[in-house]
């Protein structure tokens, strides 16, 4: 409680640290984080098959929808018959959920973080380099970070790509060889987006690490030269 207390009474609003590659890294990290997983989390997306019939039927639309967090074997879709009926149910292939979500997770995870470092050096900067502990924890939970946006782009790179495989479809029309027509591909721009986001928030959160390095004991002198006192150079000692 006393804790708490003393944070409140000592926030004091101070843009400053966002002059200063700390602070200013810090931001970017909190922009790049959202748009990392919000353009993977928010994402929904349509395949596009036909089938050509004779007439007077014509041309039938098939669109199997699919999206995060990309378990597109438990998205169904019928193909319809030239004689007016439906087949079976058929499921797109694939469970890509586990890099997709843990790509969504590190992004949220890291932008409370960014949230929480931001109110630390802009409301508490003489909190934060009060004690050496700060900065340290700070650098591990940062490096920390840096290597799961490592693991996670990685995955959900090697994800998405195996998304865009499975839900072609030129390869969707193997199921239907004798009724079905590949149309138009579904557009992955968005997902393409997010892998790049997260490249540049390993970049950002491993530049930052050396930054934040400068602020620890580390780094610094802990102990730091005297200062002459007032008067002059002492007198030599005979």
């Amino acid at each position: 409680m006393e804790t708490v207390q003393k944070l409140t009474s000592g926030f004091s609003l101070d843009l400053g640290p966002l002059k200063e590659p700390l602070g200013f890294i810090r931001a970017l990290e909190w922009v790049f984080t959202i748009f990392a997983f919000a353009t993977t989390g928010g994402y929904s997306g349509t395949t596009h098959l036909t089938v050509n019939c004779p007439e007077p039927t014509g041309t039938l639309d098939v669109k199997p929808e699919f999206g995060y967090p990309f378990r597109l074997s438990s998205h169904p879709y019928k193909i319809p018959l030239c004689n007016g009926t439906q087949s079976n149910e058929t499921y797109l292939r694939g469970d890509f959920s586990s890099s997709a979500e843990f790509f969504v997770c590190v992004g949220v995870f890291g932008f409370l973080y960014c949230t929480a470092t931001l109110i630390l050096y802009l409301g508490y900067q003489s909190v934060y380099r009060q004690t050496a502990r700060g900065p340290i924890v700070d650098l591990v939970v940062t490096a920390a970070f840096a290597f799961l946006w490592l693991v996670s782009s990685s995955a959900w790179g090697k994800g998405l790509t195996d998304v865009k495989w499975a839900t072609n479809p030129d390869h969707l029309v193997e199921s239907c060889k004798a009724l079905c027509h590949p149309g138009e591909s579904p557009p992955m721009g968005r997902l393409t987006a997010s892998v790049i986001f997260g490249f540049l928030n390993l970049i950002l959160w491993a530049g930052n690490c050396w930054f934040i390095y400068k602020e620890t004991s580390f780094h610094k002198d802990p102990n730091p030269p005297a200062t002459m006192e007032e008067g002059g150079p002492p007198e030599p000692q005979n």
